[in-house]
């Protein structure tokens, strides 16, 4: 596609400094312009590329302006990294929906597909699933029994959605990601350990998205909860019956174990630990690598493994780091300290 430094303008409600007719047929990182493509600038450090740029238009910040003249196109907008994630919403959809059913395809007579929803090639949709309106279901997906995905939801590639898991409109699902699987029960017995039956199920509320090759398994009994507007990283295990609340983020490499329940607004670093049958309150930060072993209030940031508070933590560190200078000053003093007894 190609637009003018005027249209682009006008999807941000963005002022023009230069060519109003200088044509843009690609995007580019600033470090790497390139002659016809757009790139933006919003922070401080990034705006000695304004004189260099070889981009032909620039968003950027109005409060990053410290002339009037440059020898690039600008589009001048009071937030460059809001308006420019704008623009890219808006090109994603100029690229349109596929819709239709492709050949390879099963599709079992019982299930209900919404109008202008896509199915890819060699997906498998079981008896009475329920895929909504609007709904892209990409090849080599399998979506289980009584499985009921909403409206405008995209399923990416290789994704599986097990037996009665249910997944509410406009959520993102990426590829080889499992929804539904077993959760980890077992009973020690004198034979061994003997399996429990995981008979709930997955329950995905609105505006989710999942990245990839992420397990999120369905509830013993009753559901596994993930809240509206939560968004959940690579490479993540959620187990069973665990409840995530509303607006999460919770970065790649996290695991959660079963039975925890989790609030609203809280961020959840990468790698980090938390047990299971704990509650975790709301607006709380956990720093990358942590290890959570018991419930946390509202609005704490916490850091290390087991996790304590953050600044704790940092001030806790600094002594660590002269743990072997601390120990020998101590050794040194005792010795002085016996040689004072003894004299």
């Amino acid at each position: 596609m190609e637009f003018t430094a005027s249209q682009i303008a006008s999807f941000i409600d963005g002022k023009i400094i230069g060519d109003e007719n200088a044509l843009i047929t690609g995007v580019s990182p600033i470090e790497n312009g390139e002659s016809g493509h757009l790139s933006f600038i919003a922070q401080d450090r990034f705006s000695h590329f304004l004189d260099t740029s070889k981009c032909s238009v620039i968003i950027v910040s109005e409060k990053l302006l410290e002339k009037n003249n440059y020898n690039t196109t600008l589009i001048v907008v009071k937030d460059a990294y809001l308006s420019f994630q704008i623009l890219m919403n808006l090109y994603q959809e100029m690229r349109g929906r596929k819709e239709g059913i492709e050949d390879g395809s099963s599709i079992h007579d019982t299930a209900v597909i919404g109008d202008k929803a896509y199915i890819g090639a060699f997906t498998y949709v079981s008896e009475k699933a329920k895929i909504g309106e609007g709904s892209q279901i990409y090849p080599q997906v399998y979506i289980g029994k009584g499985v009921k995905i909403g409206k405008n939801c995209k399923i990416d590639s290789g994704a599986r959605i097990y037996d009665y898991c249910i997944i509410g409109d406009n959520c993102v699902i990426h590829s080889n990601t499992v929804v539904g699987g077993d959760g980890f029960g077992f009973q020690p017995t004198a034979e061994g350990f003997k399996k429990i039956p995981q008979l709930g199920n997955v329950i995905i509320e609105d505006d989710v998205e999942i990245g990839s090759n992420c397990s999120i398994d369905r509830a013993t009994i009753g559901s596994t909860i993930i809240g509206k507007g939560t968004k959940i990283d690579n490479l993540i295990q959620i187990a069973h019956n665990v409840k995530i609340g509303q607006n999460n983020v919770i970065a790649a490499q996290a695991g959660i174990a079963g039975s925890t329940t989790i609030g609203d607004w809280n961020q959840i670093g990468g790698q980090v630990g938390i047990v299971g049958h704990i509650k975790i309150g709301n607006q709380v930060k956990i720093q990358a690598q942590s290890g959570v072993n018991s419930s946390v209030n509202d609005k704490e940031t916490l850091y290390g493994s087991p996790a304590i508070s953050y600044n704790d933590y940092l001030r806790n560190y600094v002594h660590f780091r002269n743990f072997t200078e601390i120990v020998s000053r101590i050794n040194n003093l005792e010795n002085n300290s016996k040689d004072h007894t003894n004299e």
